[in-house]
């Protein structure tokens, strides 16, 4: 295994972050145990969960990943052994049954309450704010466009005051965001910059993979000048970068398969992209998941390279990933293909 430092720290994290979206819902506790059992034998010691997880969001099963790990936690006695990030949920239709989400001082204290007694810890090492407050682009928008209606007021300054004391109480080490763009990346670098008593923003968790490299536009500089830690998201598309839908094949089990409004890795240009990328591999006895994956691993920019799996073979796979160094002609062979089809997947 490969470690970093998250950014501004002496927290050392493993390349490789164990995603957990899929426990309790695709996969049942006992297999949730399972992959950080290895997970751990193979060196990662940094897990990302949300409260908002399994993915899809449902009112039954909503923080039950944070519930496994937290079995977990206690049956093993290796919380010390890990770096634990995890996620307070923005405002979505789709998060109103969680409590009256928004992020205000009583939403974020009664949100971390709730994923520490989950979680069986008394505190979490990097507390994130899962999208923004505000409407902006993430989720598979590409462009950001103004929206009037929008009465987003800046709250910014009130939310780190928040995250400051919670980290003097112990309860929360560091702080991240996710599914952020440029501006409010600076938004927050520049509150505690001219405020020292609030914490500095050291990572940023958004989607990056062969399929959207649109962190390096505006995002990469940012994180290599501020050093803002890239935790990649999303670094195998969802499971297209396996290549397993590839002829239009929906395998049994699939989260695409599952759950067809996650399509946004299969437009016709991804699956075109998809192809070229696994000829590639191919040609280079790779294969493509580890490709997708140590091309991510690469990056100067990243922190951690945040995979996930269903299958004890997926995972295995994944995590080895680190262990693949990819050659010039590969290198170059990506940047090709890039060049033709550049981030078909928003």
């Amino acid at each position: 295994m490969i470690y970093t430092n998250l950014p501004h720290t002496d927290i050392e994290v493993s390349k490789i972050c164990l995603g957990t979206m899929t426990w309790g819902n695709q996969n049942t506790e006992a297999e949730g145990h399972e992959q950080m059992d290895y997970a751990v034998s193979q060196g990662v010691n940094f897990f990302d969960t949300a409260e908002l997880y399994p993915i899809p969001a449902h009112p039954d099963r909503h923080s039950d990943t944070e519930k496994i790990i937290g079995t977990w936690f206690k049956k093993s006695g290796n919380r010390d052994k890990i770096v634990l990030g995890t996620k307070i949920a923005g405002k979505a239709d789709f998060t109103k049954f969680i409590r009256t989400t928004g992020f205000n001082r009583e939403s974020i204290i009664e949100a971390v309450e709730g994923s520490l007694k989950r979680l069986q810890t008394d505190y979490i090492d990097l507390y994130q704010l899962h999208w923004p407050d505000r409407n902006t682009n993430y989720f598979g928008k590409r462009g950001y466009s103004h929206d009037i209606s929008d009465h987003w007021q800046d709250n910014i300054h009130q939310l780190l005051e928040t995250f400051r004391d919670l980290i003097r109480e112990g309860k929360i080490r560091q702080v991240g965001i996710s599914n952020e763009s440029p501006w409010g990346t600076m938004r927050f670098l520049e509150e505690s910059k001219v405020h020292a008593s609030l914490p500095r923003t050291i990572t940023i968790q958004n989607p990056y993979s062969l399929l959207n490299r649109l962190f390096e536009v505006g995002m990469s500089e940012i994180a290599m000048r501020e050093k803002v830690g890239l935790l990649a998201y999303s670094p195998m598309g969802f499971g297209v970068l396996s290549g397993k839908y590839l002829g239009n094949r929906l395998p049994e089990g699939a989260r695409i398969t599952l759950f067809p409004n996650y399509k946004r890795y299969l437009s016709e240009q991804s699956v075109a992209a998809t192809q070229k990328y696994y000829e590639l591999a191919q040609q280079n006895d790779l294969s493509l998941a580890q490709m997708s994956l140590a091309f991510v691993n690469s990056r100067p920019f990243l922190t951690s390279n945040i995979i996930g799996a269903t299958s004890m073979s997926q995972l295995k796979e994944n995590i080895a990933s680190i262990d693949v160094t990819l050659s010039d002609e590969v290198l170059k062979g990506i940047e090709e293909i890039h060049n033709q089809i550049p981030n078909p997947a928003p």
